[in-house]
């Protein structure tokens, strides 16, 4: 009896642990696909963001850029994404946007400006 003891507690240990985490993941996840509707902002598994512009049963629309659809599995919705404005956080920064304080007008700071003489010393020997 005694050796039996640490056996169910193994069993009890690893439902807690592995088992009981995992449901509630396959619920939420239940959850989410039965909550998203055409308009939503949506994070699928691969990683593409986009809105939902139709849902046809397990198969869903996606728009990933404007006038570009994309036809996914529904199954493959990770999350839907709630607005920046909503949730509080910072606006991102554009690509064009001057980051660090430089600016490119004085025209050696590009891409293309002095970063290629230091390169081009390391094929020189």
């Amino acid at each position: 009896m005694a050796a039996l003891l640490p056996i169910l507690l193994l069993i009890v240990l690893m439902y807690f642990l592995l088992i009981r985490p995992q449901q509630r993941r396959m619920k939420e996840q239940q959850a989410l696909l039965s909550a998203v509707a055409e308009g939503d902002e949506v994070l699928t598994s691969s990683g593409m963001y986009g809105f939902i512009t139709a849902m046809e049963g397990d198969v869903v629309w996606v728009e990933i850029a404007e006038g570009v659809e994309i036809r996914v599995a529904k199954g493959a919705i990770a999350r839907r994404i709630t607005p920046a404005a909503d949730t509080g956080a910072a606006e991102p920064v554009a690509a064009d946007d001057d980051v660090d304080g430089e600016h490119e007008a004085d025209g050696g700071s590009g891409s293309t400006g002095g970063d290629n003489a230091t390169r081009g010393s390391d094929d020189e020997s």
